[in-house]
């Protein structure tokens, strides 16, 4: 797996090298004991039907979010704690019994932690629970991959801008 480690940063006058927190760009759920998604921006949801190889469709559960890759202590007393944050792309391949619910909606969603769950039937695939503040889902698949698809950014909140994450996106590395 291939990891982040350095951003070039715009100073205004000259472009620097930035030291980031190395970090895999493609994580799954072998790494979700090290894992965290809590206070992630979700941006966009997409559910949709993908074959390979003329084989039957499955479903792809796929969340365009800004994943915290790490939180800092502030520099200096009374100052606010800064993150690393890089627009990602979380998928669930061959997903299926998806439920929940959303809303009231007059907030962003942001994620208040990613459960994983053993199966309490005879399927094998755990059940993962999706929990925000106003919205949660449950869903059944093996696993999952999360994509890094920019270095992370040194910010002062756990969100990026729309130009600094490229806009939405469910874009996965070829």
């Amino acid at each position: 797996m291939s990891e982040l480690s350095v951003r070039l940063a715009d100073t205004g006058s000259m472009t620097t090298a930035v030291r980031t927190p190395a970090t895999k760009t493609i994580s799954t759920e072998a790494d979700y004991p090290h894992m965290g998604w809590h206070d992630c921006r979700i941006h966009a949801i997409s559910l949709a039907e993908h074959g390979e190889d003329g084989a039957l469709p499955q479903v792809r559960l796929m969340l365009d979010l800004d994943y915290i890759v790490r939180w800092e202590e502030p520099a200096a007393a009374g100052s606010h704690l800064t993150f690393w944050v890089a627009p990602a792309t979380l998928v669930f391949e061959g997903a299926w019994g998806i439920s929940g619910e959303f809303g009231p909606l007059y907030e962003q969603l942001e994620i208040a932690d990613l459960h994983k769950l053993d199966p309490a039937d005879e399927h094998p695939e755990p059940s993962w629970h999706i929990e925000g503040q106003n919205f949660g889902f449950h869903l059944r698949a093996h696993g999952f991959r999360q994509h890094l698809r920019a270095t992370p950014v040194h910010v002062h909140r756990k969100v990026l801008t729309s130009q600094e994450r490229g806009g939405i996106s469910f874009a996965l590395p070829a």
